[in-house]
């Protein structure tokens, strides 16, 4: 999952009306862009559309109402989505966990014995709960990183977790390495795989032969492993 060169301008948001009821896009432009493209954002249920630099809106809307059935079986096949509230239950590394709100007790949030348990002011509970897993995040993927990293004989120059859309990981050319922080409530072995995918790509920034070699050295049945991301991937984007 190597880093993008990409050039692209920040998305304008628009409501467009299409067969079955309106959508909410997303207009994208990019200058690397070699044709234009469709994709859903998991998280908030908009339809993605980028542009090459030359290319209208228009022949974007037009391309957007010929996939309108594509547009609307993806939307219908999204996951429900699970915002962090008192009692609702969401993963931590693969575990449900509840969401216990306790106005009065000391500390913000905290993750303990099945329970995510938030303290303080209600309106401020969805942003606590946030922070606990980032940085809980934060905790397990530097860790794992650095573990196959060192495996492979190779050092990352640092870890970032990031709040991404499209990416579980990635490794920039210099050694950087950064991760999403919505692995924190995938299954450990699926945390796992993503880092020695990322610290693979510490020697071979490319998906060749000798990548994915390096990633079985590192990660036994891997494969199985991918296919639960994207499988199961976008269930984890439509939480918080």
């Amino acid at each position: 999952m190597p880093v993008s060169r990409l050039v692209a301008t920040e998305p304008e948001i628009e409501t467009v009306a299409m067969p079955g009821g309106p959508v909410q896009v997303k207009w994208r432009r990019s200058g690397h862009a070699r044709r234009l493209t469709l994709r859903i954002d998991p998280r908030d249920g908009t339809v993605v559309v980028t542009l090459p630099m030359r290319s209208s809106r228009r022949t974007g809307l037009t391309m957007l109402k010929d996939h309108a059935d594509w547009v609307r079986g993806r939307l219908a096949a999204l996951p429900e989505s699970i915002v962090f509230a008192d009692g609702a239950e969401v993963p931590v590394h693969g575990t449900p966990h509840a969401i216990r709100h306790h106005r009065h007790r000391p500390g913000a949030a905290s993750i303990e014995a099945g329970e995510i348990i938030v303290s303080g002011d209600p309106a401020f509970l969805r942003r606590r709960v946030a922070d606990c897993l980032r940085l809980e995040a934060r905790r397990r993927l530097t860790a794992l990183a650095w573990e196959k990293a060192t495996v492979a004989g190779l050092k990352p120059r640092r870890v970032l977790i990031k709040d991404t859309r499209s990416r579980w990981g990635s490794c920039a050319p210099d050694g950087t390495l950064a991760f999403s922080w919505r692995l924190v409530m995938a299954p450990p072995r699926i945390q796992a795989y993503v880092a020695a995918h990322e610290a693979a790509h510490l020697r071979h920034l490319d998906h060749g032969r000798a990548f994915w070699s390096l990633v079985g050295e590192l990660h036994a049945g891997w494969e199985r492993d991918a296919a639960w991301l994207r499988r199961d991937g976008p269930r984890l984007m439509r939480i918080g």
